[in-house]
């Protein structure tokens, strides 16, 4: 039975580059942790983002929202934008779009387009390391799977490495107007369309 001060959370957070998608580090070398953003006790993010990623975390203390999140039979969409080395060919975004092999396994088909303009993107801290003589584009992958560095993993398998990886956006939450190191509360109606999304009638 429930603990009657159970108050269930859900916020997005907007994780900064170089920030572990954990509240503690028990390394010789601690790094920054989300403790030094977030002050709500008992919630965790669904899913991760990379240490040397940024963008969109979901978090909460909804046990059962979070197991239809990351259970892999329970797809949901993943949105990102991917700056890579060089300027991806159509050959190369088909590649990406039906599926690569990562040790071994055949990733899921993929959304995959190559981005007219660099988006609009606070700066990372610290800045990609640029080349003169190799360019860089912009890619937004939607992904419905989350295996470990996956994005990068493909990309580098089509023969562009990732530079910069940021999420924005999980199914249909989205970054909106936060700002990196930011967090909220989802909003009713946000909260109501995840649970559609995720949960089967009879269980809601």
């Amino acid at each position: 039975m429930r603990d009657r001060r159970y108050i269930p959370q859900y916020i997005i957070f907007y994780k900064p580059y170089g920030v572990l998608c954990q509240f503690t580090d028990d390394s010789t070398s601690p790094r920054p942790t989300l403790k030094e953003y977030i002050d709500i006790p008992e919630v965790y993010s669904v899913g991760r983002l990379d240490f040397d990623s940024e963008g969109l975390l979901l978090l909460t203390n909804d046990g059962q929202l979070k197991h239809r999140l990351i259970d892999p039979q329970f797809e949901h969409p993943r949105t990102y934008w991917v700056q890579v080395e060089k300027t991806p060919t159509e050959e190369s975004l088909q590649k990406l779009r039906s599926g690569v092999i990562i040790q071994g396994y055949r990733t899921k088909p993929t959304i995959a387009k190559l981005l007219d303009t660099e988006p609009v993107l606070p700066e990372r801290n610290p800045p990609i390391r640029f080349r003169a003589n190799i360019p860089t584009a912009w890619i937004e992958m939607t992904l419905t799977e989350g295996k470990n560095r996956q994005v990068r993993k493909m990309t580098a398998a089509v023969g562009f490495p990732t530079l910069r990886l940021v999420r924005v956006a999980i199914a249909h939450l989205s970054l909106g107007d936060l700002a990196v190191g930011q967090w909220r509360n989802l909003t009713p109606t946000e909260l109501q369309e995840l649970r559609l999304k995720v949960i089967p009638r009879r269980l809601r």
